[in-house]
């Protein structure tokens, strides 16, 4: 499989026919990603459009998405593969059956359980998960690995071979190695601080709150029906409240549900009053609203 990108400009292109804004340093790192074959750890705040890259990477390239969804707990059952148990208890009671019934009693001998045990033990009792059916896909494929940061450690470690050889290793039927490379995002919210390993493995990307006027254009490009002095108004103001101190600031999709909420209740222009009447959909913590509605009220005096 050739490379997906021609230039770094033209994933930018690209990005954008998907409506997805991205700076220069974005469309770098997943420019280098398809040419170097490396995953992508993306960091940053949440909700600035760290898993919305992935998903508009899969799309500008007409590939499939396959997401891993992390949480404390996942373990490779979940993640990698299982053997389905109870289509194998099903078949040796079916076999136990076969020699019930049968008239050789050499059927229980040391050869037929062999052959029953690598038997249960093949494809078709073989249940995937995410990680490996990102390995064998044979069309092209994204692997979202989304908050890897809420996994345990032993979990993390799960990843290490995927994320360097693009194989997985499974003690009944052998290593099983990637036909074609899936380009590889993974995501975190640092709640908790990544293994160096894991890190070595991957390209970094940060991703932060954007300027001014790039957020005003992804509020446009997502919300095409709101005017320009409307999209002017809610990114400035958003902007003021990530300046104060809050338990979480506003987030790029807070924004866009922000703007969408306002032209849905038919604004073309907002005011103090009903910033303030609407900030529960920008914030979710009750002093947060009360400290920015405090901060708008000494705006609208001043």
């Amino acid at each position: 499989m050739g490379p997906r990108f021609e230039s770094v400009p033209a994933v930018r292109e690209g990005l954008a026919g998907v409506s997805y804004l991205a700076d220069e340093g974005i469309a770098g790192v997943v420019y280098l990603a398809d040419r170097l074959g490396k995953p992508v750890l993306v960091e940053g705040p949440a909700g600035v459009g760290k898993t919305e890259l992935a998903k508009s990477v899969a799309a500008m390239t007409g590939s499939r998405l396959i997401r891993l969804q992390c949480y404390e707990g996942l373990d490779e059952s979940k993640a990698l593969y299982e053997w389905n148990y109870k289509k194998q208890l099903l078949r040796i009671q079916a076999q136990r059956v076969v020699e019930s019934d049968g008239a050789e009693p050499a059927a229980a001998s040391s050869g037929s359980w062999s052959d029953l045990e690598e038997d249960i033990f093949s494809e078709d009792f073989l249940l995937t998960r995410p990680l490996l059916e990102a390995i064998r896909a044979t069309d092209p494929v994204v692997l979202l690995v989304d908050e890897v940061d809420r996994v345990e450690v032993e979990t993390e470690a799960l990843l290490l071979e995927v994320l360097s050889d693009y194989q997985v290793s499974i003690p009944e039927l052998g290593t099983v190695a990637a036909t074609q490379h899936p380009l590889v995002f993974l995501t975190s919210n640092n709640t908790r601080e990544l293994s160096e390993a894991l890190k070595r493995r991957c390209l970094y990307l940060h991703i932060d709150y954007p300027e001014l006027e790039r957020e005003k254009a992804i509020v446009m490009t997502r919300v095409p029906e709101i005017s320009d002095h409307l999209a002017d108004q809610i990114v400035r103001i958003v902007r003021s409240l990530r300046s104060l101190e809050l338990k979480k600031h506003p987030s790029v999709s807070e924004t866009l549900d922000w703007a969408r909420t306002l032209v849905l209740l038919g604004a073309d222009s907002i005011g103090a009053e009903q910033a303030r009447d609407t900030l529960h959909i920008l914030l979710k913590y009750r002093t947060d609203i009360e400290k920015a509605a405090k901060e708008l009220s000494v705006a609208e005096g001043a």
